[in-house]
């Protein structure tokens, strides 16, 4: 990992990321009753909690309100869930506002153009392996996983392993 990711890293206190196309593969299923299922990943959900367990906030921010998604977020006990048509720079300001952060302590992952903004505006932003190119040209990173196979994971061990938590971790679990 460059010096100058790991450095961007260490300031981060506050992850937030896309939902579909990043914690999903972006398979919506809608059922003949209208509810829907989405597919999330377990390794990225623990990844969610081992960050939130060292301090790390975590939020979702979706253009496209959804009651799994919702859902999801409950069970993870995600910090923000943020479902609504509109810019997601606002989205993220109104987090930004509610945790005393700066951008500067902000990794925000994202998948397509809505995620522009964000993406430029972060300390740390990233792209799924799978990304739009203008989106993956845009992140200062890309995973090596795709959105929703374990990319949100990847992200959560860069972020604890520069913040030098990691490592304490893998021993507990190895106890």
């Amino acid at each position: 990992m460059p010096q100058t990711l790991r450095a961007r890293l260490r300031r981060v206190r506050l992850l937030l990321c896309d939902v579909d196309g990043v914690l999903t593969d972006g398979t919506v299923i809608v059922r003949g009753r209208g509810d829907e299922a989405k597919r999330f990943n377990l390794r990225d959900g623990q990844g969610l909690v081992l960050l939130r367990r060292c301090g790390i906030r975590v939020g979702w921010i979706s253009s496209r309100p959804s009651a799994a998604t919702a859902r999801r977020a409950r069970e993870l006990k995600v910090d923000f869930l943020v479902q609504r048509k509109g810019p997601k720079v606002a989205a993220v300001e109104e987090i930004l506002a509610h945790t005393g952060c700066s951008w500067t302590e902000v990794c925000y992952v994202g998948d397509d153009w809505v995620d522009l903004g964000p993406l430029r505006r972060a300390g740390v932003g990233v792209a799924v392996a799978d990304a739009a190119p203008e989106v993956r040209a845009t992140a200062r990173v890309v995973t090596q996983a795709a959105g929703g196979q374990g990319a949100v994971r990847e992200i959560a061990d860069w972020i604890l392993e520069a913040q030098g938590k990691k490592a304490a971790l893998v021993a507990e679990f190895a106890a």
